[in-house]
């Protein structure tokens, strides 16, 4: 799979975007999380900034209102959740996200397999991995897995939030997110 280059001369700045990472699970705690470390990590390291972590039990209304906070966070651009997109009874995150996404990114899941397959084959059909956007700011929904959230970030966000990739990113269109709630405003 090619990706287009960028001319030569026209070479884009990096842009660090800000992500809260949530953890959505009953059982673990900050000092346990590998998933969320992981992820904090990685966004870390690519130059991006870590504007907080939370943990959340697998509750609609927890995970909702938790969201809904960082979505009136200005310091957010991004919320990153792991966790609760099984197929259990306990497993509500794609409910509750759902539920506040004013667009979804269809494709994300798309590509979440896609990367996931290549891993651990058919398995990846019991993930429901989703993506949306709400109030100007994107959501990412990866499995509560450590590799889940290494092939989440590897082979699809750390590339798309980049605003370097080429031939398009999620960053490049950031400022135009909320253009529907600032035309109802004027």
């Amino acid at each position: 799979m090619g990706h287009a280059t960028t001319p030569p001369g026209t070479e884009r700045a990096f842009i660090p975007v800000r992500i809260f990472v949530l953890t959505v699970s009953d059982s673990r705690t900050l000092e346990d999380d590998k998933s969320g470390r992981i992820l904090a990590d990685r966004l870390e390291a690519t130059g991006h900034v870590l504007a907080g972590r939370g943990i959340v039990k697998d509750n609609v209304d927890a995970i909702r209102k938790i969201v809904t906070e960082q979505l009136d966070n200005e310091n957010v651009d991004v919320i990153i959740s792991t966790g609760g997109t099984g197929l259990t009874g306990f497993d509500v995150t794609v409910e509750a996200m759902r539920g506040l996404f004013e667009k979804e990114i269809d494709g994300f899941s798309v590509a979440f397999h896609m990367v996931s397959w290549q891993k651990i084959g058919t398995s990846t059909i019991q993930s429901r991995a989703t993506a949306g956007v709400a109030k100007g700011k994107y959501i990412f929904c990866l499995p509560g897995s450590p590799g889940a959230c290494k092939d989440g970030w590897d082979g699809i966000l750390a590339q798309q939030l980049d605003y370097r990739h080429t031939p398009c990113n999620f960053v490049e269109m950031m400022p135009r997110l909320d253009e529907h709630l600032r035309r109802s405003k004027s």
